[in-house]
C-alpha cells in the first residue's frame, strides 16, 4: 500500500468533514476508500440514526447492501455483536461458525462471502455504528489493514458525532429563537388586550390563556392573530391570576 495513497485518502475525507457536508456521500465514499486501499473484497456500514436504531447507510455493492439489511432483520451477525460490544469482530471462516450466527453464514455463503471484519465506529465510550469488511475468500485481514481501517472509522466517527452536535446545536438555537419570538407576540398582544378591553397587562394575559385554551390553539398562534388583527378577540371575564 503507498503511502501516498493513504494520506491522500485521509486528506480526502478531512477535506470532506465541513459544516454541511453530504453525509451518505461520505460514507460511501468510505466503504470505496476501504476497498480501494484494504484490498478487500466490499465494505458496508451501519450507523446509529436519532432514535439510536441501526441502520445500513452506506455499501460499496448491492449484495453488500443487502447482507447489511438481513443482519438488521434477523438481528444477527458479527457487525451486530460489533456494535453491541464496542469491539472488533473478526471471522476469517464463517463456514467454520455457523452455530454462532447461523442465518448470517448461509446468507453470507449465499452472496459469496466467506469472511467478514467489523471495526466499531467509536469516540470513548460512545459507539455509533460498525465499518463491515467481507472477503470472498477465508484468511485473516493482515493486522496492518485492520489499524488503518479502524483509523478511518475513528475519523468517520469524529465527522459525524461533530456533525451530530451541530445539527443539535441548530435546532437547540432555533427552538430558543422561537422561544423568543413567540414571547414577544405574546407580550404585544397583552398590551393590546389591555388597552382594548381596559384591564391591566396581567389581567390581559389571563384571558388570552383562557382563549387559547378554550379554542386548543397555541398561545403564540392566537397572540399573532391578535397583533395582526385577523383575530376579534371577545373573551369572557376572568377572575383568576396575572403573570
Amino acid at each position: 500500500m503507498a503511502e501516498t495513497q493513504l494520506a491522500d485518502v485521509f486528506v480526502e475525507m478531512a477535506d470532506t468533514l465541513v459544516d454541511d457536508f453530504d453525509v451518505i456521500e461520505f460514507l460511501h465514499v468510505l466503504t470505496e476508500r476501504c476497498v480501494d486501499l484494504l484490498g478487500v473484497s466490499a465494505a458496508g456500514l451501519l450507523l446509529t440514526d436519532q432514535r439510536d436504531t441501526l441502520q445500513v447507510v452506506a455499501a460499496s455493492s448491492e449484495r453488500t447492501r443487502l447482507l447489511e439489511l438481513f443482519q438488521l432483520q434477523t438481528d444477527q451477525g458479527p457487525c451486530l455483536d460489533c456494535f453491541r460490544t464496542g469491539q472488533p469482530v473478526s471471522v476469517a471462516d464463517l463456514n467454520l461458525t455457523p452455530a454462532r450466527w447461523p442465518r448470517f453464514a448461509a446468507a453470507a455463503a449465499e452472496v459469496g462471502f466467506a469472511a467478514v471484519h467489523a471495526l466499531p465506529m467509536r469516540l470513548r465510550s460512545e459507539v455509533i455504528g460498525a465499518l463491515n469488511l467481507f472477503e470472498v475468500r477465508p484468511g485473516a485481514l493482515d493486522e496492518g489493514k485492520l489499524r488503518i481501517g479502524q483509523a478511518l472509522a475513528d475519523v468517520a466517527t469524529i465527522g459525524l458525532l461533530q456533525q451530530r452536535a451541530i445539527h443539535r446545536r441548530d435546532m437547540l438555537t432555533e427552538q430558543l429563537q422561537t422561544a423568543l419570538n413567540s414571547r414577544v407576540l405574546i407580550e404585544q398582544a397583552k398590551g393590546i388586550l389591555a388597552e382594548r378591553l381596559q384591564v391591566d397587562v396581567g389581567q390581559a394575559f389571563a384571558l388570552l390563556r383562557d382563549g387559547a385554551r378554550s379554542h386548543n390553539r397555541r398561545l403564540s398562534e392566537l397572540s399573532q392573530a391578535i397583533v395582526d388583527g385577523s383575530e376579534q378577540f371577545a373573551p369572557a371575564p376572568v377572575t383568576h391570576g396575572s403573570d
